[in-house]
């Protein structure tokens, strides 16, 4: 417990980073992900091309791999940082940032696929008595189909999120002070490895639990009646 006490305050300090860092990547991931989603179902080839490559391509390319290229190719290479230069915080609200784009890329593209799989429990009696009645692609998806789809994968939605949490230690990879980045620091400077460990393992379970027992009960309160 001395450990806790001492370094108490940069522990809360980097679960706060954890969770701005999930929930402002989660709102982007959803975003996205509707959208690519729209577009793996679209009636335009093109669209559904464009929306079945990012799905595979970002699905299955590491995501250490693209937070590293957020730092290095678009910050470094290309000077995209997503912060103003002139702030004196800087350097940190560049990383937080780009590490947020890099969560939101690769997040998007399971969220895609999750609310593909509920747009699929819609019996498609209802996107024909939708369109008989003369309403366009974008009015059926987003009047008939998404929002019972978004009803039938509050659980899968809730485990993605999960899985969003604890991938935000990859962003102590481009120096977040995040909680990983903390552990590290702190395993470095003491000798108390497994207190070290049991803390940050502790406070993961705290976001997380909670998380999956919320979906869960969100899950079977708006299930829909088939």
């Amino acid at each position: 417990m001395e450990v806790f006490t001492e370094y108490r305050d940069e522990i809360f300090a980097a679960f706060w980073t954890t969770i701005q860092l999930t929930v402002f990547s989660a709102i982007g991931a959803l975003v996205l992900g509707t959208v690519l989603a729209a577009f793996r179902l679209a009636p335009v080839p093109m669209l559904n091309l464009i929306g079945t490559a990012y799905v595979n391509i970002v699905r299955n390319t590491p995501l250490t791999l693209i937070i590293l290229f957020c730092s290095f190719g678009l910050a470094q290479t290309l000077g995209v940082t997503l912060a103003t230069r002139q702030s004196p915080t800087f350097i940190e609200d560049s990383s937080f940032r780009l590490a947020m784009l890099g969560l939101t890329v690769y997040t998007a593209s399971f969220v895609c696929e999750t609310i593909r799989s509920g747009i699929n429990t819609v019996p498609l009696g209802q996107a024909e008595a939708a369109r008989s009645l003369g309403l366009s692609f974008g009015q059926n998806l987003r009047i008939v189909m998404l929002p019972q789809a978004f009803r039938a994968v509050v659980i899968p939605m809730g485990s993605v999120l999960i899985a969003l949490t604890k991938n935000t230690t990859i962003a102590s990879a481009i120096g977040v002070a995040e909680a990983a980045l903390l552990m590290k620091e702190m395993i470095e400077n003491t000798a108390a490895v497994m207190v070290v460990g049991g803390i940050f393992a502790l406070g993961f379970v705290v976001l997380t639990l909670p998380t999956g027992l919320l979906f869960g009960w969100l899950g079977k309160r708006m299930a829909v009646a088939r």
